[in-house]
């Protein structure tokens, strides 16, 4: 079945996020809940004094073993692979905490739109225009600016 003929979920009555990315998404299934807590716990530790305390023991602790192990392919291989794996799966839960960070975001940046009775509400949802899309409205903008501020200057000139 196609994303596009399946009804929108009652969190998103304006289809305006992704479903997959949709604040009900960590709702749905256990394991992605479980995913979704265990990812945000990481992260948070992850950015603490703590995991960099940890990091910076574990190369000191590395490098003071190079003489024992006379410096040898063995020894470099254990960093490597070593950072090698959990640089590739903190990639996939900073991601996740990330994708949900953005989310949040998004919907908060909506709600002042929504709440500002001057503000153009075409710009909720935006963030899924293409990229061509979000070239040409930056120009529009950027022409209302510019007429705006020559306006500005022209006004308060005695």
């Amino acid at each position: 079945m196609n994303m596009s003929e399946l009804p929108p979920s009652s969190t998103d009555e304006l289809n305006t996020v992704p479903d997959t990315s949709s604040p009900a998404y960590a709702g749905r299934h256990p394991l992605t809940r479980a995913f979704d807590k265990f990812a945000s716990l990481v992260t948070r530790w992850a950015g603490s004094p703590a995991a960099f305390c940890l990091a910076v023991l574990t190369v000191v602790s590395w490098i003071v073993t190079g003489p024992i192990f006379h410096y040898s392919d063995g020894w470099q291989l254990v960093i490597n692979t070593g950072t090698t794996i959990v640089t590739f799966l903190m990639v996939f839960l900073i991601q996740q905490s990330q994708n949900k960070d953005s989310v949040a975001l998004h919907l908060k940046l909506n709600e002042l739109l929504a709440s500002h009775r001057a503000a153009s509400n075409q710009l909720i949802g935006i963030e899924d225009a293409s990229e061509d899309e979000l070239r040409r409205l930056a120009a529009a903008y950027l022409r209302l600016s510019t007429a705006q501020t020559e306006e500005m200057v022209g006004t308060s000139k005695p």
